[in-house]
Formats: structure tokens, sequence, C-alpha cells
């Protein structure tokens, strides 16, 4: 059988609004997927600073952003559409959001982006609201991409995506997954000091030098001794992390150098520990996300874990994966299937994640 669906993924760095179209085939419990056209549309001025700013706002506020971004979300997949001739084509979007709060303890997490607005606006129905039932049945709601890792790239003993938070997965007799560190998010604000979105190639920090005090200090944050399941909120890196780093004064270049550093030493010790569950052998690695792209960060990641075959994606799975596994949550969610894993985020049993919007008449 074929499905034929659409992918949103708004990540946490802010660099745009990813969306993919794919067509997957089903043949008993195998899959396979073809990538039929991907687009990064960049946030305007006004776009990034509302998302940034979402968790300051009133409830009231709050609730408009929400309804806003749905319809914004909808009106993008609607020149999408146009744009690549896929009219009456796409059978289903899948709409990951953008996270503002996460707080799985209090057994909450939110993603701005209404699934009705898309709906109404689009009229093809959609799931969204991914995260939820898995928060719900006590679980950190994150990572939710395992279950696209293991059913669509299963050719990997691990999976490292390097986005605005880096998390890492391991497909071993139990699938495990979680989040690691902040990553392109504090990157991209220290490269902002410059006046650039980000740090191209990582050249800035290879210009660096690591500041061995600064890296102390962020290695001895509280969170990297926490057994998994565990997730961050994007707030941690940057209401926490940014704020350690400002404190020292550095040059930027310093600042990039030490944190690509604090990265690279943090998934060493996420990879140490996950090597373990697959018997000690030497894993392959592949590496997705716009980190990928990150030569000086990969060369200190590639330093660090010797023992491990390193693998970088091509460009559009390193920047699409995300918005592929958006769409394939979505497809399992309309089979009623399950589509997040309980080993992954510690909830209490598997689940089938998403809210249903029909959009067609």
């Amino acid at each position: 059988m074929v499905y034929r669906a659409l992918g949103l993924m708004s990540g946490s760095s802010l660099d745009g609004l990813d969306i993919a179209y794919v067509e997957f085939e089903v043949n008993g419990s195998s899959w396979k997927y073809e990538f039929k056209a991907t687009e990064c549309i960049p946030y305007s001025d006004e776009w990034k600073s509302r998302l940034q700013h979402a968790t300051r706002f009133s409830a009231y506020e709050y609730l408009q952003l929400h309804a806003d971004y749905g319809h914004y979300l909808g009106e993008k997949v609607n020149a999408f559409i146009s744009k690549h001739q896929l009219e009456y084509k796409v059978q289903l979007i899948g709409s990951h959001g953008h996270t503002t709060f996460h707080s799985p303890s209090s057994h909450m997490t939110h993603q701005l982006g209404d699934g009705a607005a898309i709906a109404a606006e689009t009229g093809i129905n959609v799931v969204s609201d991914l995260r939820s039932m898995d928060v719900a049945l006590g679980g950190e709601g994150a990572p939710i991409v395992p279950i696209g890792e293991k059913l669509l790239l299963g050719n990997y003993d691990l999976f490292l995506n390097l986005g605005g938070i880096a998390n890492i997965s391991v497909n071993g007799l139990k699938y495990l997954a979680f989040d690691v560190c902040p990553a392109n998010r504090v990157l991209n604000l220290l490269a902002e000091k410059k006046g650039l979105a980000f740090d191209e190639g990582g050249c800035m920090a290879e210009k660096g030098i690591v500041n061995n005090e600064l890296l102390e200090k962020l290695n001895k944050i509280d969170y990297y001794t926490l057994p998994y399941p565990k997730s961050l909120d994007n707030s941690f890196g940057t209401d926490i992390v940014f704020p350690l780093i400002e404190v020292f004064e550095i040059s930027v270049e310093d600042a990039l150098a030490t944190y690509c550093e604090h990265i690279a030493l943090q998934v060493k010790a996420a990879v140490t520990n996950l090597i373990e569950t697959l018997g000690g052998k030497n894993p392959r690695l592949l590496v997705t996300g716009g980190g990928a792209f990150n030569t000086y960060l990969n060369k200190r990641l590639q330093f660090h874990n010797s023992d491990v075959e390193w693998i970088i994606a091509d460009e559009q799975l390193a920047s699409f994966k995300e918005a592929l596994i958006m769409a394939f949550i979505a497809i399992l969610r309309w089979r009623e299937e399950k589509n997040i894993y309980s080993s992954v985020t510690g909830a209490s049993r598997d689940s089938i994640g998403g809210s249903v919007w029909v959009g067609q008449e």
C-alpha cells in the first residue's frame, strides 16, 4: 500500500519551517520511503520573535499565537503544494508544531500550531499534538523520532541528530533514545553576536581556543548526571546554558570552540553508555540535523568517538529527517498503530499519539 504524506517540522534552532512531501510504501511490516519534494522556509523576523518569546505571553496572547501559527502553517503548505504541483496528491499532513512548554514531570507539554487551523486552510486531514499522549502516560514525550529511525532507517546502530537540541537513539534489542544536550540553539545564539544566523561550517569555532574552566562548568550541569529516559525543554539552552557562557566574557570564537567541545564530550559519554547495550561492538552511527554540516563540530565529535563508524547523511535526509518522520508518525496514527516507544520515553506503555483533524468535506 502507498501513502503520500506531508511532514512539517519547526525545531528549537528557529531556522525555519521544514516541509517534506514523501511517498511511503508498506509491504507487510516492511516500509520504504522516497522524498518527492522538500523545502525549508525561513521565518521572518516577526515570526522568529513571536515563537522565541511565546512563553512570556499572556494566556490570551499565547492562544492567539497558537491559532495564528496554525493558519500560517496551512498557508505555507498551500504555497508548497502549488509550487511543486501537488494538488490532490497529499493525503495526510503530520505537523509537529513548535515546542514551547515541555514539563514531563508535570505531565505537560505543548506545541504551537493549531491542527484544526491547518486542516481548515488546506482542506487536508491533519495529525498534530504528537507528544501529549505519551506525556499523559508518564513519558518524556521525547524523542519521538525513533519509531521512524527503526522502521525507515534501520541499517544503523546509533542515530545522532544535531538540531537545536542534540539527541541520540540506539537501535539494539531494546530501542532507547534521549536528549543529550543543547546544540545548534546555543551555537546560533553565539553566532548572532557576530551578526550571523549560524557559524557556517564551524569556521569561527575552528579559530577559537577552548576555555577549560567554562568547559568544566558546562560538563557539571546536573542534567548530564540524570539517567535516561530524559528530555530537554528548549529553554534549557537559552535560559541556563547560554547565560553560563556569557558570564565568562570570552570571545565568540572561544565560546563556540568551547561549546563544540562540550557537545562532543557529552555525545561521547552518551555513545559510551549506549555501546554497552549493543554488546560492546563498534557501531555504525548516522548523523542528521543542521549540525551535520558543521565541519568543525563533526571533526571534534569524530575525534572523541574514534571507535564509531561515523556516517553523515546525505543533504536531503540530514536536513529533512524529522519532517520525514512527522509524516510517518501521522500515517501510523491514521492506521491506528503504535507510533511512540515507551522504552524511549519511559511511559507506562507504547502509545498511538496524535490528534486527528478532518480537513476534507
